[in-house]
């Protein structure tokens, strides 16, 4: 009796085999509630459980793995008007990132006999943007489809970095169930638990894949406890919290039941993803409903709309309306209808409920609008979470300007701007202070710097910014709020102080400190977002590059206070010329280099890092005096290596009162003009 009202609460997973006292407890169970628990097929006989979490006699050893047993799972019954789909089932791949999601559709698809014997496939085959594979991450969702013993799966493969979760909840919409990658050391992470919040959410079923099952070290017992921990704490209801298992290596292209039973191939996923990911449920017969989840571009059919037909049919030359709720519908027409199967966009004369495909004909559709014919209503638009942190971008007021870029005027950025957000749904942009001035809002700054690095490849040159958060009031008391963040530390056990003492000093407030029998321990803090920015450069300085930062928004918090982000300052290049050795000989001593001889520089350009606090102005392009006096020998001169610094190294490095200048062919930093001007105003009143 003192069980049952945490069991009515969360739910009940008895531990223990049978034999073990279970069936004791459940019949107490049963008697207090008043019903009786049938046991599933194959559950030995006399055998009752509450909730419907079974286990075999003894499997397991028990408890710990009750997880993995018999599932008694009631399948979903399609509605009054509804229908199933059965040779369809639409399934998205959802992990944290570097989980190995990519290379296990690359499995997939390669068994899936999608390629040619002969033909050359590349690595990460969904990756297919030359930034994806630079950096080694997937940006943008892609879609694909195989078939499967007469079954059309469709794939949704999407990123796992937490800034660009906005393309996760907007695929969701398209997918009937999801496939949670768990690396099977690492476990949960917190884009794990960002990823399945929303698709508990949404009511996805969820499968569990314990990836990477072959590596040393794997633990997926731990893996399975710890994931159904994760489900219990963010809610998940009995009938969620049924959710199946599979092990996998999507780097041998293997899966199984059990981690010491693998098949030679992944036929048990496939398997597991025809039996347990539900067929749509759909209306063949209702009016037409398509929501739009993608956008893509051809030279020669124009803008194309991704999604899935949620009622209906969609064919080629159909004439449709085009709309959100509460707003007037427009009139468009259909010309083109594709579908994707083995990696390629086919043309087809119609669709049917339940399949995604893609249309074109549509110039001015966008993401979230409804697809519909004549009697049906609009779908609810997607909804996405809110940004936290904004930059600005300016037209290049350097020097410099317009030497290197195509487009380099406020009309060009405001236009490639406005074409990002058409289909980047998490991004906002927002007119600044000037004309030639946008504020651009994003989950993070790697979300926004993934955006003008795309930009700079194609021609644009312009400045930005440091990274500030998105601030809100409390509605009560009047004060401000900020976003925090949690973050998760992987280091060895001899740097845990230099980790703690570096989050400490950013406002970090620690929640957890575990270390392993291999020596690894894992930190996790909840910090604001200001103080994460520019910290990650910090740690792997603090931990020789061993440490693996990763972050997730926990929250709007109230304001922690001042926080000291740099403690050094800058050296400022004194005049405009070429960069010598004999300057940079002395300069060097002064603190660390961006620059080496030989480069132009300007006049206010940022050419290294001060060794104390404060900036420096120094004479990088100095040239030795020529005199009539012939010198047997010039002294040798020994420059240290300049500090080569990234996009993301400089948007990190930048203080308030820096830019950074971006062109397709370099990125410089330099001192905001119009802060000094400002300091120097300011000055001059309080004279």
């Amino acid at each position: 009796s003192a069980l049952a009202p945490q069991l009515r609460a969360h739910g009940t997973a008895i531990m223990g085999g049978w034999g073990r006292g279970s069936r004791a407890v459940l019949r107490g169970i049963a008697l207090l509630s008043g019903r009786a628990f049938p046991a599933p097929a194959g559950a030995p006989a006399g055998a009752m459980a509450a909730g419907a979490r079974w286990t075999s006699p003894g499997m397991f050893g028990g408890g710990a793995h009750c997880r993995r047993g018999f599932a008694a799972t009631a399948p979903a019954a399609a509605d009054d008007h509804g229908s199933e789909e059965n040779n369809v089932r639409n399934f998205a791949i959802i992990a944290h990132v570097d989980h190995g999601k990519t290379t296990l559709v690359d499995a997939m698809l390669a068994q899936s006999k999608v390629f040619r014997e002969n033909e050359k496939v590349e690595t990460r085959v969904m990756d297919s943007n030359d930034l994806e594979r630079e950096r080694g991450i997937t940006i943008l969702s892609k879609n694909t489809a195989v078939t499967y013993k007469d079954t059309k799966i469709n794939i949704i493969d999407t990123p796992g970095h937490a800034d660009f979760g906005g393309e996760v909840e907007r695929v969701l919409n398209m997918v009937d169930g999801v496939l949670l990658l768990v690396d099977a050391i690492e476990g949960p992470m917190p884009q794990t638990r960002f990823v399945l919040k929303k698709a508990l959410a949404l009511d996805k079923k969820v499968v569990l894949v314990v990836n990477k099952i072959d590596r040393e070290g794997a633990r997926p017992d731990w893996v399975v406890d710890t994931t159904f921990d994760l489900f219990c704490s963010l809610g998940a209801t009995d009938e969620q919290c049924e959710f199946p298992v599979i092990f996998a290596s999507g780097f041998q292209g293997i899966a199984g039941a059990e981690p010491d039973d693998m098949a030679d191939n992944l036929e048990p996923l496939f398997d597991m993803v025809i039996n347990e990911v539900p067929k749509p449920v759909v209306d063949q017969t209702a009016p037409l409903q398509m929501l739009i989840t993608n956008l893509d571009y051809d030279e020669f059919k124009g803008r194309i709309a991704l999604g899935r037909v949620n009622a209906g049919t969609i064919k080629t030359a159909q004439q449709i309306k085009i709309g959100v709720p509460g707003e007037p519908a427009r009139s468009g027409k259909v010309n083109e209808v594709f579908i994707y199967n083995n990696f390629k966009r086919t043309d087809v004369e119609s669709v049917g409920a339940g399949d995604i495909c893609a249309i074109a004909g549509l110039p001015d559709v966008g993401i979230g609008e409804t697809i519909m014919a004549d009697g049906a209503e609009p779908l609810p638009t997607i909804e996405v979470e809110e940004p936290t942190v904004r930059m600005t971008f300016n037209v290049n007021t350097s020097p410099f300007a317009g030497r290197e870029g195509k487009f380099v005027t406020s009309r060009n950025i405001k236009e490639r701007l406005d074409r990002e957000l058409e289909r980047n749904l998490a991004l906002r942009v927002e007119p600044g202070d000037t004309a030639d001035t946008f504020v651009v809002c994003g989950r993070g700054a790697l979300h926004i710097t993934i955006l003008i690095e795309n930009m700079r490849r194609e021609g644009y040159e312009f400045c930005i910014g440091p990274p500030q958060v998105i601030t809100k009031t409390d509605p009560d008391s009047g004060a401000t709020l900020e976003p925090f963040e949690e973050a998760v530390v992987e280091v060895g056990e001899e740097y845990n102080g230099a980790v703690v003492e570096l989050l400490s000093n950013r406002k970090g407030e620690m929640l957890d400190l575990m270390t392993n029998d291999k020596g690894t321990t894992t930190i996790k803090y909840k910090v604001p977002t200001r103080g994460l920015l520019g910290v990650r450069n910090a740690i792997l300085t603090a931990t020789r590059g061993t440490a693996v930062l990763n972050t997730i928004f926990d929250g709007y918090y109230p304001y922690a206070g001042d926080i000291t982000m740099r403690d050094n300052g800058s050296l400022v290049a004194f005049e405009t010329g070429q960069v010598t050795s004999y300057a940079l000989f002395s300069a060097q001593e002064r603190g660390v280099m961006f620059v080496k001889p030989g480069v132009d520089v300007y006049e206010g350009q940022v050419v290294g890092i001060h060794q104390r606090q404060g900036d420096l102005k120094v004479n990088v392009a100095k040239r030795k005096a020529a005199t009539n006096v012939r010198s047997n020998k010039d002294a040798t001169v020994v420059l240290n290596e300049p500090k080569a610094l990234s996009l993301d190294d400089c948007v990190e490095y930048i203080a308030n009162d820096e830019l950074v200048e971006v062109t397709p062919e370099s990125v410089r930093i330099l001192k905001n003009a119009k802060m000094d001007k400002k300091a120097q105003k300011q000055a001059a009143m309080k004279k």
